[in-house]
């Protein structure tokens, strides 16, 4: 009976390693979130998404204040980050080469 209850409580120890482990690691991931995580982040923490995502070339200060104003707009919640930053790493592109 102890060895029972010992493997039971075993088991629900390592899943709720497991479960806070891959939690913390998918909330910390700013560029595969939606602009809901975006309005909520640092200033730093999005600087770092924008230089993850365009691999640190154009004006990250423009594309995060891009990215910012569309997650400023009503229903854009759902909107993924990376889309946004595209979106707006695309629009800095093209003004340049005008």
């Amino acid at each position: 009976m102890k060895f029972v209850l010992k493997f039971v409580l075993g088991i629900a120890v390592l899943l709720t390693v497991f479960f806070v482990f891959f939690y913390t690691q998918h909330t910390n991931n700013l560029e595969t979130g939606s602009l809901k995580h975006w309005l909520a982040a640092s200033n730093d923490q999005r600087v770092a998404a924008v230089k993850v995502a365009v691999a640190g070339e154009g004006d990250i200060d423009l594309i995060v204040a891009c990215v910012s104003k569309i997650a400023s707009l009503p229903d854009s919640g759902e909107m993924d980050v990376s889309t946004a930053i595209v979106l707006c790493h695309t629009g800095n592109t093209i003004k340049e080469n005008i």
